[in-house]
């Protein structure tokens, strides 16, 4: 069952598009989302974002009314080779900061080198996560927190004490090494809805 992202802006033309291809659809409000059941027996789950639930009338417009962002949210990104971090309020971004890190790639060589390196490459990552870890300290505020990149790393940098009144929410966000477009589009997907789609 694939789950797509879909921006708030794009929800009632996207639903269009799935009645033309699977035909009449009824509506109805299930597990904190909007059902949509298609007459080729297909159907969606629409859920908004920020784990926020849905439970008001089975409608495309009364969903949409309901996805706005928290008044204050951020979002964390962290992979080996560097960290994107912003805070967010409504849909504007506050406060941001993109870091990159070098951490030593895997080698070849056997025996004392190889154990040498990984220690290396150990310390290097180490080093990265506390990085990362003090600037989302900085930035964000205590709140919704929607995180993506390599989820160690993330788990890594969200052992920081200081970062515990965090609360993470869906969707994961699968991102290559953030840099400035990466961050752009993660703060677009997190305020997209999660879109269940069953294909008869």
């Amino acid at each position: 069952m694939p789950v797509v992202l879909v921006p708030p802006a794009r929800l009632e033309r996207w639903v269009v598009n799935f009645e033309a291809r699977h035909g009449a659809t009824s509506y109805a409000v299930e597990d904190g989302g909007l059902r949509g059941d298609a007459a080729d027996g297909s159907s969606f789950v629409a859920r908004p974002p920020f784990a926020a639930t849905y439970d008001a009338v089975p409608d495309v417009g009364a969903l949409l009314a309901a996805c706005g962002p928290p008044g204050r949210w951020g979002v964390l990104l962290v992979r080996k080779g560097g960290f994107a971090v912003a805070r967010m309020e409504g849909t504007r971004m506050v406060e941001h900061k993109i870091g990159q890190r070098h951490v030593q790639g895997r080698t070849k060589a056997g025996g004392q080198s190889q154990q040498r390196f990984a220690r290396r490459r150990d310390n290097q990552a180490r080093q990265a996560y506390e990085a990362a870890a003090d600037r989302a300290a900085r930035i964000l505020r205590p709140g919704v927190l929607v995180t993506g990149g390599d989820r160690t790393a993330v788990d890594e940098v969200l052992t920081d004490a200081r970062l515990s009144g965090m609360r993470v929410v869906e969707p994961w966000l699968a991102v290559p090494d953030p840099r400035r477009a990466v961050l752009d589009q993660a703060i677009a997907d997190a305020q997209s809805l999660c879109v269940d789609v069953t294909n008869a």
